[in-house]
């Protein structure tokens, strides 16, 4: 028989692992949002509230290790099937919620809880079942509850640590899961006797399997995927040779490769010609703050081959993506960081003349990049007449997450126009100095040819920024309760599509 030390600290790690992989799990079809991870935590703590009643209740009719063992032994195996089931679930899922338009939250919270919701209730009720037959005399029931529970949270620590720092980043969300299950199942074979070792070396033997393709493209041909530090990272290529990086869900497209052009007919373009409205000359040095796969540095590269370009991405192997398939060649004039982009902002001596702000998750963007503290640190680092240009994506036809932006981003700069340069795609021009239309079309001689069509279209979209919204700082910015009220009113038919 296994100690009930070890049996309690291995589901306590194994609990907290799950967690951590079932968020990973959701990432691509619903996003890693502050909305997913509190999905996430619900179920499995509400999961977790019933297990501990059920365990105690269970407890009391079997008071014997085998049951106990039985109920770990088919808790692992249910975990072990959880991400070879997630795709044809999660996929379905997906559609069945865009059918009705509710967005992120409703979709992982289903998903959560058919997926995950079973084996961490019955790994719930492995502590109180366990203090039920360690339990010898009431008068040490505090003291080995108390034990118990401090041993189960320690597992629960080093579950957390392993998951997110050592099984998730070298061997892949798959095999974390089957890691934590294959240990669940040989304590609990411990207890059952000799037959029930096949279990685990069934589950080890599921190791050899190819986690395959995590989520097929629909259209083009998936050439690759990565499970990256931060998030999961594919790409995507068409017929005619263009590429496309996708990040987590999917919903939106954060780079792409032309082979014969560095132009994109989106709204990396703008970027190219947004400094125009506050500036005569192309900026002399530039700050992306939200690399990808480095479509920007392409452009500027080849279009403004002097402009100085510090390329920042929180993702460091985005761009070893951006390196192989989006041609991000190495230049005396690109240097590239690793870093989150506010700690990078915040950290650096450089002064920019233009900040390119593209850090942004559609439809959910880091709330700390929102801020009126944010656009504060942004403008510190401007050289007198630099330009901040923001990339605000955002849900079909709503207006209210740019209306926030623009409020905010007005209470730190006196000048702010908006370029509504693609449906879902709003660019906001800020400055010290006057910004406008007309300052595009008198640099529209300057630029080099191919970009004159593009400087002559952005002048005739530039226009007064949207006015309603409040401004957001780093104490109150519910910019994700925002964006899901947007999805809901559009669902609802109170947004109209364009």
């Amino acid at each position: 028989m296994p100690p009930l030390e070890l049996l309690v600290f291995v589901v306590g790690s194994s609990t907290l692992g799950a967690e951590i992989a079932a968020a990973r799990l959701m990432a691509p079809y619903f996003g890693a949002s502050t909305i997913v991870w509190a999905n996430t935590i619900a179920i499995v703590l509400v999961a977790l509230s019933i297990g501990y009643w059920f365990g105690g209740r269970l407890a009391d009719r079997h008071p014997h290790m085998r049951g106990l063992c039985l109920l770990v032994l088919v808790a692992a195996v249910l975990l072990a099937f959880v991400p070879l089931v997630a795709d044809p679930f999660l996929s379905l899922s997906v559609k069945a919620f865009d059918t009705f338009s509710l967005g992120a939250f409703a979709g992982s919270l289903f998903g959560v809880l058919v997926l995950v919701a079973v084996p961490v209730l019955m790994l719930g009720a492995v502590s109180p079942w366990a203090i039920r037959l360690k339990l010898a005399r009431v008068e040490g029931a505090g003291q080995l509850a108390g034990r118990m529970y401090a041993i189960s949270t320690v597992g629960s620590l080093l579950g957390t640590f392993l998951s997110a720092l050592l099984l998730i980043p070298l061997v892949g969300t798959q095999r974390t899961f089957l890691t934590f299950a294959i240990a669940l199942a040989v304590v609990a074979a411990l207890g059952l006797g000799r037959r029930f070792v096949v279990v685990p070396l069934a589950l080890a033997a599921m190791l050899l399997l190819s986690p395959g393709t995590t989520k097929a493209a629909e259209r083009g041909e998936l050439i690759h995927e990565a499970d990256t530090e931060y998030q999961y990272a594919r790409v995507i290529e068409y017929e005619d040779g263009e590429r496309h990086l996708e990040l987590n869900e999917g919903q939106a497209v954060h780079s792409i490769y032309r082979p014969d052009s560095v132009l994109t007919d989106n709204v990396w373009d703008g970027y190219l010609i947004a400094p125009f409205a506050a500036r005569r000359e192309p900026p002399k040095s530039i700050a992306i703050l939200g690399t990808a796969g480095g479509t920007t540095a392409r452009a500027y590269a080849k279009y403004f081959p002097a402009t100085e370009i510090d390329a920042v991405e929180i993702d460091g192997e985005l761009f070893d993506i951006a390196r192989e398939y989006f041609d991000l060649r190495p230049r005396p004039q690109l240097e590239t960081f690793a870093e989150d982009a506010r700690p990078f902002l915040r950290r650096t001596d450089e002064r920019y003349d233009a900040i390119f702000v593209d850090a942004y998750r559609q439809p959910y963007i880091p709330f700390y990049l929102t801020s009126r503290e944010f656009f504060e640190l942004a403008k510190s680092r401007l050289n007198p007449g630099g330009v901040v240009v923001v990339n605000v994506g955002h849900p079909e036809s709503s207006q209210d997450l740019e209306q926030v932006l623009s409020e905010t981003v007005a209470s730190v700069f006196p000048n702010v126009v908006r370029d509504p340069i693609a449906r879902v795609n709003t660019l906001l021009i800020a400055s010290n100095e006057p910004v406008s239309a007309e300052n595009m079309r008198a640099a529209a001689q300057t630029v080099p040819a191919d970009l004159k069509p593009l400087v002559a279209a952005a002048a005739t979209r530039v226009g007064p920024r949207l006015r309603g919204g409040e401004v957001y700082t780093d104490d109150l910015a519910p910019v994700e309760w925002l964006i899901d009220k947007s999805i809901v009113q559009y669902a609802a038919g109170e947004i109209p599509p364009e």
